[in-house]
């Protein structure tokens, strides 16, 4: 923010200077002290791209000018306001980065995402730099300053380090090249702000905010990140064929931005990358696991995945998603299921206590994966019979593909495969047996199971919807009245296998496992026995074999 001596003593009511010529001018003033500053120009001319020396930001001195200022306009100096009271949080805890900087006579900007997310109100503990200064300085000042620095990609001119609960990701400025075979370019340090930039994915992440030594901040904006930002649009600095062709994995990185910032993506945008999804098959399925998270966990997913599932770029990387666009049968008899699917995640967001459940949202999405390898029509109905158990391989047989951690992987299939478990008793009529069961099999995802079972419910008819959520809520409270009288959480026999090989007189061996299951069997069916009764039914089995 502006030091209050930086605003004039009398208000400027002149006219701005005659050769200022951009899409908005207005007078302007000091955000704390309400007096005029300057003229403030956006964007400005290509030779003269920083606001006055000084001046981050401002807002208008006299609302009536704004009638001749489009709504947009008057948005860009909101997101201007908004980042600079963020980053102004941030002084003091950086000052003395900033400083260390300035001695090297290196300049330091906040840059890409950070300034992204501060102008949409948004910044994190994760903050990201770029310098002129190469990384053995970057280096060498971050070990005088900071509480922890590590080499995140010294390769690629980047060193991060910790402080005070930030993190910070400090990288040289790049002009890099690419051999069009991988997306690994061939590192090459730049020296303009502007030529670092222009190499980014999209233009809301091509902006730059200066944080100088003496408190002031500049705003930079060479490719019009900020118009895109008000507009809400993802387009690319460079032609997109080009910003793809180098790097494939950005495709996925404007799904995965709508889907975070639920934004939309520029025609040519979306153009190139139903042109170019083949291209996707050159990164890394690790890669590609990793934005798909980052999509998934999104506050909009669903426009993440339409984007994948139009481009073609899903055939390539998790082609089960797109195959759920099934054609409808003749009598239309069943659901459009990738839209019911998209139904259900959403259904399963709402219902979400803290923060993005990634499980649960995968299971959301894929629940009905195995419905498109088990349609059937016969006698002119469609059904689906066991597609949960289909799904259920699918959704493990992709998601190791994707080189998804083995617990990940398990937990989502065994929703997927449980899904459908409550629609098996009818009206609720649950015997105390299933219900056990019931939460035997869900073990620690029962609370993800509720939530998954609760979002697949996108009837239209209300009055089956009601019966439908009034049918789960019994459920759960049966389940509430049994784990009150025995431990629901932990179902094992009424023996354990030391005891079955004294009672039966067995070395260790499968016989006494079998003993065990068919004791776990008895368990569930029946509830806690007595210690004789369970050793009387033991016995009665192990005699009858």
């Amino acid at each position: 923010m502006p030091s209050s001596s930086t605003a004039s003593a009398n208000p400027d009511t002149t006219s701005p200077p005659a050769e200022v010529s951009s899409r908005v001018v207005m007078r302007l003033v000091d955000v704390r002290w309400g007096r005029p500053v300057r003229w403030f120009r956006w964007p400005a001319p290509r030779r003269r791209r920083r606001l006055d020396p000084g001046v981050f930001l401002v807002i208008p001195a006299n609302r009536s000018r704004l009638r001749s200022v489009n709504f947009q306009d008057t948005q860009l100096i909101g997101v201007l306001a908004r980042a600079d009271a963020t980053v102004s949080r941030l002084s003091g805890l950086l000052s003395g980065l900033v400083e260390r900087f300035a001695l090297h006579d290196a300049p330091l900007y906040l840059v890409g995402g950070s300034v992204r997310d501060a102008l949409l109100g948004r910044l994190g503990n994760d903050l990201d730099f770029t310098t002129p200064a190469r990384p053995d300085v970057v280096y060498s000042i971050l070990e005088e300053w900071a509480e922890t620095v590590w080499d995140t990609g010294i390769d690629f001119g980047t060193v991060s380090a910790a402080y005070k609960g930030q993190q910070i990701e400090i990288t040289t400025f790049r002009s890099d090249s690419y051999d069009g075979q991988s997306r690994n370019p061939e590192v090459m340090y730049g020296d303009t702000l502007e030529g670092d930039l222009v190499r980014r994915d999209f233009k809301v992440n091509a902006m730059a905010i200066e944080l100088r030594s003496d408190g002031t901040r500049e705003f930079h904006d060479p490719m019009g990140g900020l118009d895109d930002l008000a507009k809400r649009i993802l387009d690319t600095p460079d032609a997109p064929e080009i910003s793809f062709h180098d790097d494939p994995l950005r495709m996925l990185r404007a799904a995965r931005f709508a889907a975070q910032l639920e934004f939309d993506v520029a025609q040519r945008v979306r153009d190139a990358m139903i042109d170019m999804a083949g291209e996707i098959q050159r990164i890394t399925v690790e890669r590609v696991q990793v934005e798909l998270n980052k999509l998934i966990c999104g506050t909009a997913p669903w426009k993440g995945i339409d984007l994948l599932v139009d481009s073609g770029i899903a055939d390539y990387v998790f082609p089960e998603i797109p195959a759920l666009r099934m054609a409808p049968d003749e009598h239309a008899q069943h659901k459009d299921v990738y839209a019911h699917s998209l139904t259900v995640l959403r259904q399963a967001m709402e219902q979400e206590e803290e923060g993005p459940d990634l499980i649960l949202r995968w299971a959301a999405l894929l629940h009905d994966i195995g419905k498109p390898d088990t349609r059937d029509t016969t006698d002119g109905k469609v059904s689906f019979h066991h597609h949960e158990v289909v799904g259920a391989k699918l959704t493990r047989k992709r998601l190791r593909k994707l080189k998804f951690p083995k617990a990940t992987t398990e937990d989502i299939g065994q929703l997927v495969y449980l899904h459908m478990r409550f629609h098996g008793f009818g009206d609720g009529q649950w015997t105390d047996s299933a219900v056990r069961r019931y939460v035997t099999d869900a073990g620690d995802l029962l609370p993800r199971l509720h939530k998954l079972v609760r979002a697949d419910c996108t009837t239209r008819n209300e009055r089956k919807a009601r019966r439908l959520q009034r049918t789960y809520d019994q459920l759960e409270e049966r389940i509430a009245d049994i784990a009150a009288k025995e431990d629901l959480a932990r179902v094992r026999p009424d023996l354990d296998g030391n005891e079955i090989m004294e009672i039966l007189g067995l070395e260790p061996g499968p016989e006494v496992g079998k003993a065990w299951s068919y004791l776990k069997e008895l368990r569930l069916e029946e509830g806690p026995l007595e210690r004789e009764v369970a050793i009387a039914k033991l016995r009665e089995w192990w005699n009858s074999r």
